[in-house]
């Protein structure tokens, strides 16, 4: 029988490789060492390879589609209705090719290694942010013990450490000013971390045709178009704007029955990041919406007038999104009018 899908389960060394014909019947479903999957894959030349969208799947995707074969790339989730009995991987690796024959399943391609490098500035400049912020926070609940309260603000924290350690009667005592100055260097060094990261996103801002277009948006910085494009690509895994504003979890969600549509809040599905991104754009329109003249500026205003500045911040950020789309898929120019 022909081998018409080949699906993995990936892993980090054994992996387990599924081979179904056209009536989506088993051919073969055997475990594979990680010498020998290009090898085996090999055998079946340009027969479409179908795997979960996780950790390596970008790297065997890139891989595949250098040799020839159409690679799917499905999220977990909708895998997990077609695993049937218990979970292993014989029963994963067939599952994720029920999956991917189902007609109107959505699949990915692979980022390219340019995407990667972007999505990696962005995440490590991500998980830097965050423990700088656990830092901050954690130096303000230990002064409080030593009954030492500083008021808001993270430059406000920034400027008073040192004046704290160096002051003798404030009640520190001498471990506690160790290790209140272990933290300010840590800190320190996390803002050089951080700003060396800044440099490489801007950088990749002006030498990336597709996220030097993006920057002229207006709301749009460095940081959302360099985020956009290792996200989107080429934007042609999108069918239409909607749909990637949708993936980003900025459209309303819905609870209909009976013939009656009930609808909610925004979604949030997909990748909060960049719609954390997009939402901090819009608030960035909106701050400066009663000095513009500018079409997005103009409709900014008439949308706030109507349904309050909260509201208006997402329903910016979904146009953002529409946009980002839009000029991306056809390498378009930003018009403002």
């Amino acid at each position: 029988m022909n081998v018409t899908l080949l699906s993995i389960d990936l892993a980090k060394n054994i992996f387990q490789v599924c081979g179904v014909n056209q009536a989506g019947k088993q051919v073969f479903n055997r475990a594979v060492r990680r010498p020998k999957l290009p090898a085996l894959i090999a055998q079946y030349s340009g027969t479409p390879v179908a795997m979960e969208a996780c950790s390596g799947s970008n790297y065997w995707g890139r891989r595949f589609q250098a040799a020839g074969h159409k690679v799917l790339l499905i999220p977990p989730n909708h895998v997990k209705p077609f695993v049937k009995g218990n979970k292993n991987d014989r029963n994963d690796a067939f599952a994720i090719s029920e999956a991917a024959r189902r007609p109107n399943m959505r699949t990915v391609t692979p980022r390219s290694l340019e995407q990667t490098d972007l999505i990696m500035s962005h995440r490590i400049r991500e998980r830097r942010i965050r423990a700088r912020t656990a830092l901050i926070n954690q130096s303000r609940g230990l002064l409080n013990e030593y009954g030492i309260v500083v008021p808001q603000g993270a430059s406000v924290l920034r400027k008073a450490l040192p004046l704290l350690l160096e002051d003798a009667e404030n009640g520190l005592t001498c471990i506690a000013r160790v290790h209140l100055q272990s933290l300010l260097d840590e800190w320190r060094g996390l803002d050089e971390q951080i700003k060396v990261l800044d440099q490489s996103i801007r950088q990749s801002a002006r030498e990336l045709p597709a996220a030097r277009r993006l920057t002229g948006i207006r709301g749009v910085g460095d940081m959302i178009a360099t985020a956009a494009v290792a996200k989107l690509g080429a934007g042609d895994q999108f069918h239409s704007g909607r749909q990637f504003s949708a993936c980003l979890g900025l459209v309303p969600k819905e609870h209909s029955s009976g013939g009656k549509q009930k609808l909610g809040g925004i979604t949030k599905r997909g990748n909060n990041y960049l719609r954390r991104l997009l939402v901090q754009g819009a608030w960035s329109i909106i701050r400066h919406v009663d000095v513009s003249e500018d079409r997005m500026s103009r409709w900014a205003r008439e949308v706030i007038a109507r349904r309050g500045k909260h509201k208006a911040a997402i329903a910016i950020a979904n146009k953002l999104a529409r946009i980002i789309w839009a000029m991306t898929r056809r390498e378009s120019e930003y018009v403002a009018a």
